[in-house]
């Protein structure tokens, strides 16, 4: 649920701190207020694009903080992206004059995908312009799949489509170019054979490379050996003797001065230190040895690697993945060239793509049932007593979104036949069957919050107070915000917020205020009877405003 909302320097706001509560929650106020910028404000972050325009005349930069209740269905993804959740969560946007823009979570910098992905999760929101939006064919299917939460069935069906084009562009391609696959399978063929000859393994150049510069300089590696093992140990004055004399001379001395401790421990680990190295060199002398015979396979192995690498313009030590890679292009290429293979992958994506698209259209028609009943039964409470609302569906060329061209159809009254939405209903009958899909997909919904930026343009009277109470009965389910121009719809409000703009030192700024019952009459009143508030307008808006 949304808790706060902080704007700074944004359009014609300058400053404002709003807090928000469970329940119906409404915002009036005059034309050109502010009303709906409050909503651009949390767009932005929820993820919308920005630009520099937003920022109030003469600001460096808009901020805007959103603080929201964080649902259980958010905590795994915000601990997979190191967000630290916590039960509150903050999300800010920050956008400069240059108009670039900063997006954070809880103090934490995020992306502007990793914000909308957060902000589906959290928000939902209807725009004033929606009812237009229901004309286009593609929002009527994207409607019809939100209400059956057909997503997941969306989704294998769109990945099935894409792997059988992928196989399908494959074969044609395959088709088109068989002389030029055919000449790369050859050069790949001669390639793997050149390498696959001197097999060659996945550490012999470093292994082979040490081995033959050990065996080359085996003579000097010798006697660099045995003149350091006379110096250490094997001559009069030898390292070791001198170092066996060092201890025992400072050890009779210990028993006099224990501050000398720390000499003799020194001189005794080195003591011990060259005994050892001592050890190590004869083991060393002891198996060292000549091998020309083995120094000259491996000149020989050597000589045949540069070669190859030569040839092939790489490195010696990069000749092994080389052979890899080559080995990988020509087996995809195998197969890609395998045109009766193809085929056969062709049929079986495209059957695997039928049975996802068929699954859909069942679970496509099940929902346009449902959905036709409940949008039938909620306009005989719009002014459109008699009206039936129906979905039909035509096959379609096999597409991503599957096979179906979904069609909203209206009776506007009792006896008429069904046509098509764009044909027959008029600005009002829209707008009001808009408002009945909204709320009806809204029930379904799983996030917390709600938002109606003036839904309910193009109706009044009786249906706008049917209206309020249509969405005052779905804020008992969420938190439900709406921007409207209706008394009848504020009048419903369980809170009431009166955006208003003033123009002080010659430049328009906003506010808005939460408004209590006194206030409301006021506010109903101004929405009821214009500039001019009488005694009856008043008493009207008591009515109204009435549990």
């Amino acid at each position: 649920m949304l808790r706060g909302l902080h704007i700074r320097d944004f359009v014609i706001v300058t400053e404002a701190d709003i807090s928000f509560d469970a329940g119906f929650t409404v915002f009036s106020g005059e034309t050109g207020a502010g009303k709906s910028i409050l909503i651009d404000a949390l767009a932005l972050t929820l993820g919308e694009r920005a630009d520099s325009s937003v920022l109030r005349e003469g600001a460096s930069r808009a901020e805007i903080s959103a603080v929201f209740e964080t649902p259980d269905s958010l905590t795994t993804w915000l601990t997979e992206h190191d967000l630290r959740p916590d039960h509150e969560l903050v999300l800010r946007r920050v956008i400069d004059a240059q108009g670039r823009s900063r997006a954070y979570v809880n103090g934490s910098v995020v992306t502007i995908t990793q914000l909308r992905e957060i902000g589906e999760q959290l928000i939902d929101i209807h725009g004033q312009h929606a009812h237009q939006s229901l004309l286009r064919a593609d929002n009527q299917r994207e409607l019809l799949d939100a209400h059956g939460n057909l997503q997941p069935l969306r989704q294998t069906t769109a990945l099935a489509f894409k792997a059988w084009r992928a196989v399908e562009k494959q074969l044609a391609l395959s088709e088109q170019d068989a002389s030029s696959l055919a000449q790369a399978r050859e050069r790949l063929e001669w390639q793997t054979s050149e390498l696959a000859r001197l097999s060659l393994g996945v550490t012999e150049w470093a292994d082979i490379s040490a081995e033959h510069t050990r065996l080359a300089n085996g003579q000097s590696l010798l006697d660099g050996a045995a003149q350091t093992l006379v110096s250490l140990d094997e001559a009069e004055a030898s390292v070791q003797h001198q170092l066996g004399a060092a201890v025992q001379r400072i050890g009779q001395l210990l028993r006099h001065d224990s501050q000398l401790k720390t000499v003799y421990d020194a001189l005794d680990s080195a003591r011990i230190a060259v005994s050892e190295a001592v050890s190590d060199l004869n083991d060393y002398v002891s198996r060292a040895e000549l091998d020309p015979a083995r120094l000259a396979v491996l000149d020989n192995r050597l000589r045949a690697i540069f070669e190859l690498a030569r040839k092939f313009k790489t490195e010696p030590d990069d000749l092994y993945a080389l052979e890899q890679t080559l080995k990988a292009e020509l087996a995809a290429l195998q197969t890609s060239s395998d045109i009766q293979a193809l085929r056969a992958q062709v049929v079986g994506r495209r059957a695997d793509y039928e049975t996802a698209a068929k699954a859909l259209s069942a679970a496509r028609a099940k929902a346009a049932t449902d959905l036709g009943k409940q949008v039938s039964k909620a306009m005989q409470t719009l002014a459109m007593e008699g009206g039936q609302f129906s979905i039909a569906m035509h096959a379609c060329p096999a597409a991503s979104h599957g096979q179906d061209q979904v069609e909203f159809l209206v009776a506007g009254h009792a006896g008429s036949t069904p046509r098509p939405l764009a044909k027959v209903a008029s600005g009002g009958e829209l707008a009001r069957i808009s408002l009945a899909l909204s709320v009806i997909a809204s029930r379904a919904a799983r996030v917390p919050t709600l938002i109606f930026d003036e839904v309910d343009s193009g109706i009044g009277g009786a249906v706008a107070e049917v209206v309020g109470n249509l969405l005052r009965e779905l804020g008992s389910r969420h938190q439900v915000l709406c921007v409207t121009h209706l008394p009848q719809v504020a009048a419903r409000g369980q809170h009431h917020f009166q955006v208003s703009k003033q123009n002080i030192k010659g430049k328009t700024q906003s506010s808005i205020t939460l408004l209590q019952q006194p206030e409301r009459i006021e506010e109903v009143a101004r929405m009821l009877g214009g500039i001019k508030i009488t005694s009856t307008t008043r008493e009207h808006a008591k009515e109204l405003l009435q549990p």
